[in-house]
């Protein structure tokens, strides 16, 4: 794995990002001392991506749900005048 200082970095940045995109990574380091490892990041395929309401049709919320369970909450939290 191919070692580069902060300065080398800075100037050749757009070779070592395809560099990098091709899978090829490497550190970045400074006075000879590693500090990062930059690699590719493998973005989520079709499949992976998470999206709002992927539950839909599978769960039901009861229509009482904001109120459930308020009879014990105020039992234990209720006014204490």
């Amino acid at each position: 794995m191919q070692t580069v200082n902060i300065h080398e970095a800075k100037t050749q940045l757009s070779r070592l990002i395809e560099q990098a995109v091709k899978g090829d990574s490497f550190i970045i380091a400074k006075a000879g001392k590693p500090l990062v490892k930059v690699v590719r990041l493998d973005a989520p395929s079709g499949g992976q991506i998470r999206r709002l309401g992927f539950l839909a049709g599978q769960i039901t919320v009861p229509d009482d749900f904001d109120s459930m369970g308020s009879r014990e909450i105020e039992l234990l939290f209720g006014d204490e005048e």
